[in-house]
């Protein structure tokens, strides 16, 4: 029998090696591939060139090659392009028409010209365009929605902007919805997203950096922020991260995000994600940069800090006694989410001589009927909640949020007639959903959802000890986490005190007048002058008397 286990662990641990063995030889032959790619050079000739790249792409039928002749039969030249990433129209009629009317283009008659620049100055409509001579480069365009125009006896391209794909019109963002602000939102497009910033961030200091990201997705990468405002630290800090990412695919800023943060084994989040272009550019001007990835209309911001995830765009379009109301609303929900169920398992295993005694009546009447204790209780309101949770995000949009409610109600007024739960522990999970549901932030929320469970077991074993030590531990782990070297609890931890005006509390604009310490921005002032509200009013009362003397 040993013998037998022996021969199949040493059979496994030969397979295990030879699928090692083979993806490593995959790897390396992308790699050749790639480096070939680099390496090759286009020549004055054509049919090579198009062989070429033809042979690169296998020939795909969604490839579009089309040869013809330029300036009245002088020239052969091709172009080339992909069906539904570049716009026929543009293609057909700004590249091939000019190119093809004999009426439009001249004859090349002055030979001291290259033939790149007599076809630059022969006027074709192009906005935007550039020469390569290597395959590489026109692989990587051609893919990206560019057209690629090829003559022969040349060994150069010209790489055409003809990009246009369907798109997805600017909408509001579903999961940032907010009462008074703006209502529109990021798309899947990168230079939509980008158009959006630069709308409301008219400085011409704002930097916009394009990286590729994906050896084989190549997916284009922008990271915005505001020269002479952003710390140059940070910056070179998250170039770096993403530009040593060795990944094939990065289909959403997920991917980027799970790669560049500072701490994986934290289920709170180190980077902020936002729909709304509003949102962006208000952290833009605090010194923090915005990664913006192609094909996702969520864009990242980093550094971010722990009181951030419970802040919203309106907090600062209303009046600052509004904005510190809601905030405060969020902060009790958040404790409520974390804090509330296990508090009930605490108070009544433990602690119940610290409940008022018509309370413990009511509560024992309510239990009587209950076969299980109350932990059990709690994971099971807690679990079914969360199982209706999920089935309600994936069902379709009408029928979700109806199935969501009704089946909350069905689910627990049905298990109070059948004596499995008791009333009060239904009313607990219920504020306990609600209050989730009060943060701004999905990611945010999911963390608390996440520590509820081990904060319900800590109560159920130890009472508020248990609670009060996983509270410990909780702020302890938070101290530690860092994002792009900024403390994660700043204001808070290190002591700011000049940053708690905009921490869990929203203080007047006029207060404001710096920027976020911890940043450590090159540019402090966020209000230039050093009037206050004071000498505002001062101002205006004097303008008043001014006013009525002259009446």
């Amino acid at each position: 029998m040993s013998s037998k286990f022996r021969k199949t662990m040493t059979l496994s641990a030969l397979l295990q090696r030879r699928a090692k063995r083979m993806q490593t030889m995959m790897d390396n032959r992308f790699e050749q591939e790639v480096t070939a790619l680099e390496q090759f050079p286009l020549t004055a000739d054509l049919d090579a060139n198009l062989g070429a790249i033809r042979s690169t792409f296998g020939d795909s039928d969604d490839l579009v090659v089309r040869r013809f002749f330029v300036a009245q039969g002088e020239l052969e030249a091709a172009i080339v392009y992909f069906d539904g990433l570049s716009d026929n129209e543009t293609v057909n009629e700004n590249i091939m028409a000019p190119l093809m009317s004999a009426n439009r283009l001249p004859v090349r008659s002055d030979r001291s010209l290259s033939v790149n620049e007599w076809l630059e100055k022969s006027g074709i409509p192009i906005g935007e365009s550039s020469r390569t001579d290597r395959l590489n480069e026109i692989i990587r365009s051609v893919l990206s929605g560019d057209s690629a125009l090829l003559l022969g006896g040349v060994n150069t391209a010209i790489l055409l902007n003809t990009k246009g794909w369907e798109r997805r019109g600017i909408d509001e963002p579903r999961t940032e919805s907010v009462v008074r602000g703006p209502r529109d939102g990021f798309t899947e497009t990168l230079c939509v997203n980008t158009a959006l910033i630069r709308r409301r961030l008219k400085d011409p200091n704002l930097r916009i950096r394009h990286i590729t990201v994906g050896r084989r997705t190549n997916t284009d990468i922008a990271v915005a922020y505001v020269e002479g405002i952003a710390n140059s630290q940070i910056v070179d800090e998250v170039m770096d991260r993403l530009q040593s990412i060795e990944i094939d695919a990065a289909l959403e800023s997920g991917y980027l995000e799970q790669l560049i943060e500072d701490s994986h084994w934290t289920p709170f989040p180190l980077i902020q994600n936002t729909e709304r272009p509003d949102k962006a550019t208000a952290n833009l001007l605090e010194g923090k940069l915005v990664i913006i990835c192609d094909g996702t209309p969520f864009a990242l911001i980093a550094p971010a800090v722990f009181s951030q995830f419970y802040h919203s765009p309106e907090d600062y379009y209303e009046r600052f006694l509004i904005g510190t109301l809601i905030r405060l609303i969020r902060v009790l929900s958040m404790i409520m989410a974390l804090l509330l169920p296990s508090l009930y398992i605490a108070f009544s295993s433990f602690h119940p001589e610290m409940i008022p005694s018509r309370l413990v009546i009511a509560m024992a009447a309510g239990r009587s009927t209950v076969p299980f204790p109350s932990i059990i209780e709690a994971f099971l309101m807690e679990v079914t909640m969360e199982i209706l949770r999920e089935a309600s995000v994936r069902l379709p949009g009408p029928i979700g949020p109806t199935i969501g409610i009704v089946g909350a109600l069905v689910v627990g007024q049905a298990a109070v007639q059948a004596g499995i739960v008791s009333p009060i522990m239904v009313i607990i999970v219920a504020l306990t959903t609600i209050g989730s549901f009060a943060a701004p932030s999905y990611s945010a929320a999911i963390a608390l959802r996440m520590l509820r469970f081990p904060m319900m077991a800590a109560a159920a074993m130890f009472g508020l000890y248990g609670i009060m030590l996983l509270l410990i531990l909780i702020i302890i782990h938070l101290c530690s986490l860092k994002s792009f070297g900024v403390p994660y609890l700043s204001p808070l931890t290190p002591s700011r005190f000049g940053d708690l005006k905009d921490a869990f509390i929203r203080a007047p604009l006029f207060w404001m007048k710096n920027r976020p310490s911890f940043m450590k921005t090159e540019d402090k002032r966020r209000i230039s002058t050093e009037s206050g509200k004071e000498e505002v009013g001062q101002q205006n009362g004097e303008q008043r008397e001014s006013n009525e003397r002259n009446k």
